[in-house]
């Protein structure tokens, strides 16, 4: 098989998955198509809720190993699709469907690539794992099955990247706040107005600028993203909740930054819901990374979060398709997309050493 092979193979699976819906949390149908997939071609594999792993039949557990992933999950179809989102729909080279790019296309392109080196004289172990509940950062996608994986000392990541090298990439923290006061009648003196009891510390948090800037993430950057208060127009607020996103890079641990905010904003209470979505980073000396360069690809920083967040071993975003047109209407992948993603895998894994 050449290529282009691979490549057919590649988008049939896609299309056939784009055709089962699997929504974040729902992914069940789609992780037992890949399994008969797998199986197909004899390759035994694990699972652990609706996350998949298969590693190379040479596994040596005295040579480093190499992580191919990528999600299998979407998000729900925003209202304005103008075609149905769970209909692989192919117009010439472009196949549109919920997930297409979003990262159908870098898990179906992953796998094959799995399946061509598998053929290839390599000095490292190979690990092909499909993950759910990405697009959630949720407890039963990564998370779970990472302690079911051996030892990795480097991942790909397979999201949509316009096969450029995101060797960088911004973490998440979501924080509630909320501000007490008492309540009373507007037209009386009396009460005190939780959204007035506030707004000291919201002015501080739109104005503050953290002094450390990522030449590849740019600053860490917080914004206030929703604000609740009140019941009626002539009853002062008691209480109001609002919710801060946080985006930090590398300079900056999630704990770190909730502890100073906690510090800072005196009027308020605040509450981490996680710290686990972390920045992550790859170094740019990385033999990986070095072949990208010498390909004539560009590393950058993405703003977007993935699974990396919760890999503690290097990793790098390298996929097809463009991460504008993730969770968007009428989504789509081009098949030349993905085959000149198998084309670029495979030459960045012949002849690596690590």
């Amino acid at each position: 098989m050449d290529i282009k092979d691979y490549t057919n193979d590649a988008v049939a699976l896609l299309k056939e998955l784009i055709a089962i819906p699997s929504i974040s949390r729902d992914e069940r149908r789609a992780a037992d198509r890949l399994s008969q997939y797998l199986d197909m071609y004899n390759l035994p594999h694990g699972r652990e809720g609706n996350n998949l792993w298969v590693g190379c039949p040479d596994w040596d557990n005295n040579r480093p190993t190499v992580m191919l992933n990528a999600h299998i999950d979407t998000v729900k179809p925003v209202s304005s699709w103008t075609r149905d989102p769970f209909t692989a729909t192919q117009e010439g080279d472009t196949i549109y469907g919920l997930g297409a790019n979003d990262c159908g296309g870098g898990l179906v392109a992953l796998l094959q690539t799995y399946r061509i080196m598998l053929h290839r004289q390599r000095n490292y172990n190979l690990l092909w794992v499909a993950s759910a509940e990405e697009e959630v950062s949720g407890e039963n996608g990564f998370s779970r099955v990472i302690h079911q994986l051996p030892p990795i000392d480097v991942a790909i990541v397979g999201e949509p990247t316009s096969m450029q090298p995101a060797i960088a990439e911004k973490g998440l923290m979501v924080i509630d706040g909320y501000a007490h006061g008492k309540s009373g009648h507007a037209a009386r003196e009396g009460g005190v107005n939780a959204i007035y009891e506030a707004l000291d510390d919201l002015v501080w948090l739109r104005d503050y600028k953290f002094r450390k800037t990522s030449p590849l993430l740019g600053a860490t950057k917080m914004t206030v993203t929703v604000v609740e208060s009140g019941t009626q127009h002539n009853v002062i607020p008691d209480t109001l909740h609002f919710v801060i996103d946080v985006r930090t890079n590398e300079f900056y641990q999630n704990e770190y930054l909730f502890e100073f905010l906690r510090k800072k904003m005196t009027k308020c209470e605040l509450h981490a819901r996680s710290f686990r979505l972390h920045s992550s980073s790859i170094p740019a000396e990385h033999p990986l990374i070095r072949r990208c360069v010498d390909r004539g690809m560009q590393p950058f920083g993405s703003p977007t979060l993935s699974d990396q967040a919760l890999m503690p071993f290097p990793s790098f975003k390298l996929g097809p398709g463009d991460s504008n047109r993730s969770h968007s209407a009428d989504e789509f992948i081009r098949i030349s997309e993905i085959e000149q993603a198998i084309d670029t895998y495979v030459a960045l894994l012949d002849g690596l050493t690590l």
